[in-house]
């Protein structure tokens, strides 16, 4: 995995987490750490148990130079599309930054550029440059806590479990209980509950 120093510059890693849930927002993270950070073991957020996530939330929070978490709405994926939110938050999670950084370092192959700071989009960035590890992490402890809340708020879609992901139980929760203010109503499987008769399991 590549540190920061590899770009010689300031780099914010950016990273998102939820777009394929049916529930709940869209969270980013943006992370400037340390040249040459490797007091953790970094890797793709997915990869880590959520206790392993949680330890490692704390500690780059406490060491990283700079960071800040950016989010968009349910309503705003059905207006503008899941993509375009995507961008949204990312856009709000830098805009949170104390350091302005000299480039930004963005997971996957799309990014609408953001004024006055050039990026890179990297391809499973997440497995291979420390910051955008960084900021999977945070988004992905970050958003998991917020729909365990959200949870006991709206219950029997259990999130706490599926954070908003179409699992089976989720989805037939969407079918016995309807949709709620959470959920995404362009998403097939919401829709397919506005729409009775697209529902399949």
């Amino acid at each position: 995995m590549l540190n920061n120093n590899e770009y010689n510059v300031i780099a914010a890693g950016c990273d998102e987490v939820g777009r394929g849930c049916l529930a709940g927002p869209v969270v980013t993270a943006a992370v400037i750490l340390p040249n040459d950070y490797n007091h953790v073991p970094l890797k793709d957020s997915k990869q880590l148990t959520a206790k392993q996530r949680i330890i490692l939330d704390k500690i780059i929070r406490e060491e990283a130079i700079d960071w800040a978490i950016g989010f968009a709405t349910p309503e705003e994926f059905d207006k503008i599309n899941i993509l375009k939110a995507s961008f949204l938050a990312m856009h709000r999670a830098i805009d949170k930054l104390t350091v302005t950084p000299d480039t930004l370092l963005i997971d996957g192959k799309h990014f609408k550029a953001y004024p006055g700071i050039n990026h890179q989009c990297i391809v499973k960035g997440d497995q291979k440059v420390s910051c955008i590890a960084a900021a999977s992490v945070i988004a992905k402890v970050y958003r998991d806590k917020y729909m365990q809340e959200l949870a006991i708020e709206v219950t029997g879609y259990r999130w706490e479990v599926n954070m908003g992901y179409p699992t089976l139980s989720h989805r037939k929760a969407i079918h016995e209980l309807g949709i709620t203010s959470h959920h995404r109503k362009t998403f097939h499987h919401v829709a397919e509950k506005i729409n009775p008769t697209l529902w399949t399991y």
